[in-house]
């Protein structure tokens, strides 16, 4: 199951005894450093989670599902996940 943005804020909230409105800036404001870091940097730790890294994705031929066709797909950059270990740990112990 998936959480939304408003259980992710509701589950912090509860557990920290902040207000929702205070947590809600607060992951704004995550969002915000995140994008910032990537910009300039190309990657960012986030303790316990892992590290986000901009990869660059080479130019490559695809195929249109429908029709079967070859298509070009541009390159592009993408954001790759790295996880920590110890968050590697907690999914398999």
């Amino acid at each position: 199951m998936a959480l939304s943005k408003d259980q992710l804020i509701n589950e912090i909230a509860e557990s920290t005894d902040s207000t929702k409105t205070h947590i809600r800036d607060v992951l704004d404001q995550l969002s915000q450093v995140v994008n910032d870091a990537l910009d300039a940097d190309g990657e960012i730790t986030l303790p316990g989670i892992g590290k986000l890294k901009v990869t660059e994705r080479a130019a490559r031929t695809g195929r249109n599902p429908q029709t079967g066709e070859a298509i070009q797909i541009a390159a592009k950059k993408v954001i790759k996940l790295v996880p920590a270990k110890a968050l590697v740990d907690s999914i398999n112990s």
